[in-house]
């Protein structure tokens, strides 16, 4: 073989070599993205970030958190229910997304054929609050107070179809009180009027540095148990309303095109980090606790969720455009 003939199946080889695909190693093989579709600094975000922050030491490649607020959180799931790259964005979501189709017949993303649910991971219930010199000791007060006056007394929310606003009028509902909402554009101005009095309750589930604080009273927790973050605190269920259980969990979900292997590979991880004594810490100092549902356990919770939440609403007859 001549030098020619010899360069010739060189070049051949090299072409070749370039035109094939590179091979893709076991996932994951390049940085994963972690979609928050909130600002930075609120529970979901907090928690993205310790998931972040082991997946990167467990994995040996970038975990990165992008926060994408947007439209009340959809926004983000949207993105990455349009993401198409098996998996290398997920979303950390929350309960909002059970209650987006509830109140907003717009969602451009479907929870349940456009996601993967891989685990809810932890869960915090809403503080029903009042101010500190509030009349109202208990929810039985409150709520004989509100029978003797329909209409009169008023909750404040988070903004209209958010889990304060339901939660509030799932305890109208199911205690038989005519309740006034009052919403507003976040936790921190509703507390300005909630804290002097001059509205007379709310539920939400970042009140509970108010109460150690001093600034508000906890009448209640809107979880089916008690919290370990105050256990001294009743549920609404033991305090009069049986049955009533809210709780703002947070959760993570792939997109529907990631591999199989994947997805279990995920799961596995989760688990064993939310099972862990000092991330179950954490989260009761978050205000809630680890509470793992993985695979089929969280889609069913999903399908729960999703028909609890679309009853409340039409019960209470909200429309949101």
């Amino acid at each position: 073989m001549n030098f020619r003939t010899i360069a010739a199946s060189v070049m051949v080889v090299a072409a070749l070599g370039a035109a094939a695909p590179a091979v893709a190693g076991p996932y994951p093989d390049r940085m994963v993205q972690i979609l928050v579709p909130y600002p930075p600094g609120g529970i979901t975000d907090i928690v993205g970030r310790i998931v972040a922050d082991r997946f990167t030491t467990e994995f040996g490649k970038p975990f990165t958190v992008e926060n994408r607020p947007g439209a009340g959180g959809m926004t983000g799931s949207d993105a990455v229910a349009r993401s198409n790259d098996k998996g290398y964005t997920l979303l950390m979501g929350s309960v909002a997304n059970t209650t987006f189709p509830a109140v907003n017949k717009k969602v451009p993303y479907d929870l349940v054929t456009d996601l993967i649910p891989l685990c809810r991971v932890m869960s915090v219930p809403n503080y029903l609050v009042v101010g500190a010199d509030s009349p109202y000791k208990s929810l039985k007060d409150l709520l004989e107070d509100a029978k003797a006056r329909p209409g009169q007394l008023t909750f404040a929310s988070t903004g209209p179809g958010a889990t304060p606003h339901l939660s509030g009028e799932l305890l109208a509902t199911m205690a038989g009180v005519d309740l006034t909402h009052v919403p507003y554009k976040g936790s921190g101005p509703a507390f300005v009027d909630l804290i002097p009095g001059r509205i007379s309750m709310m539920f939400d589930n970042a009140a509970y540095s108010q109460v150690k604080a001093g600034k508000l009273r906890a009448l209640a927790v809107s979880s089916p148990e008690r919290t370990p973050a105050a256990p001294e605190i009743p549920t609404v269920a033991e305090s009069g309303v049986p049955g009533f259980s809210v709780t703002s969990w947070y959760g993570l979900w792939a997109p529907k095109d990631t591999p199989p292997e994947a997805v279990e590979l995920l799961r596995g991880k989760l688990q064993a980090l939310f099972s862990e004594p000092a991330t179950q810490e954490k989260m009761v100092t978050l205000g809630g606790k680890a509470d793992l549902a993985c695979g089929a356990d969280f889609a069913t919770f999903i399908d729960a969720e999703l028909a609890k939440w679309a009853k409340v609403v039409a019960d209470a007859n909200i429309k949101i455009d």
